[in-house]
């Protein structure tokens, strides 16, 4: 079997139907068989203020209490999940929708952090891939929300992580993260090529920062999972094969 690509699709433009529409047409011309991680973050952020509940991250990460548990299921399983695979079905992309829970995909435990209590912000433990080949095999693009397994209940598992994971577990040639920004810039100019090294220096310096921080460490450790290339870009890129492209 070819090994699939796995795409993580960023939640900033997720409401949007034309971006929506355009992507699903690109991945409909996508030669090999992929798995799509989907985010969320601005969707759950919007329905948490209109609640009343204040978004709360660490390190770029979501604190997920359980009020905030309840609402990332909704909006990650439900509202953002299906819309995906509509738009991906009226493409003539083969879509069927999951989330980590589902058949064991992605398990998880409570986020471990010195001094902040991450609720239910989970970290993975293990990847069952089994659902996920078995739907590539018969040529079924997943399309997957990271609310992801635990011994008691569900965590919310940072997507970039997730596509990371689950690229290593199904022996991906590649992991791409597509972002609203064409890559890791500086300076208003992507930075083509990064390595482990200089990655951590963009990031003490403050080039990198918030949600980046997790996307480009996620990238870098999905090589030495035995991921041939990770990249970060846009909509754009991925059609040019443009952005910031990782090496160990």
């Amino acid at each position: 079997m070819i090994a699939p690509i796995v795409l993580k699709i960023s939640g900033h433009e997720l409401d949007d139907a034309d971006y929506l529409r355009e992507f699903a047409a690109v991945l409909a011309q996508q030669a090999q068989p992929v798995i799509i991680v989907h985010g969320g973050g601005k969707e759950i952020s919007a329905l948490q203020t209109r609640l009343g509940i204040e978004p709360r991250y660490v390190d770029g990460i979501r604190i997920t209490d359980a009020e905030s548990l309840a609402l990332v299921e909704m909006v990650m399983c439900g509202s953002i999940n299906k819309r995906l695979v509509r738009t991906f079905l009226a493409a003539g992309v083969q879509a069927i929708g999951l989330s980590g829970v589902d058949g064991g995909t992605v398990q998880a435990v409570k986020m471990a952090h010195p001094t902040v209590d991450m609720g239910f912000t989970g970290q993975i433990v293990r990847i069952n891939p089994k659902l996920l080949q078995v739907l590539l095999d018969q040529g079924y693009t997943p399309v997957l929300s990271p609310v992801s397994l635990g011994e008691d209940s569900s965590y919310n598992v940072n997507a970039d992580t997730v596509a990371g994971a689950v690229a290593a577990a199904v022996g991906a040639s590649r992991v791409i993260f597509i972002s609203n920004v064409p890559g890791v810039m500086k300076n208003g100019v992507v930075i083509p090529t990064l390595t482990h090294t200089e990655v951590e220096a963009l990031i003490a310096d403050g080039t990198i920062n918030g949600g980046m921080i997790p996307k480009v460490r996620t990238a870098l450790e999905a090589l030495t999972s035995g991921i041939r290339q990770s990249v970060i870009t846009n909509l754009a890129g991925l059609q040019s094969t443009g952005g910031t492209v990782f090496s160990a």
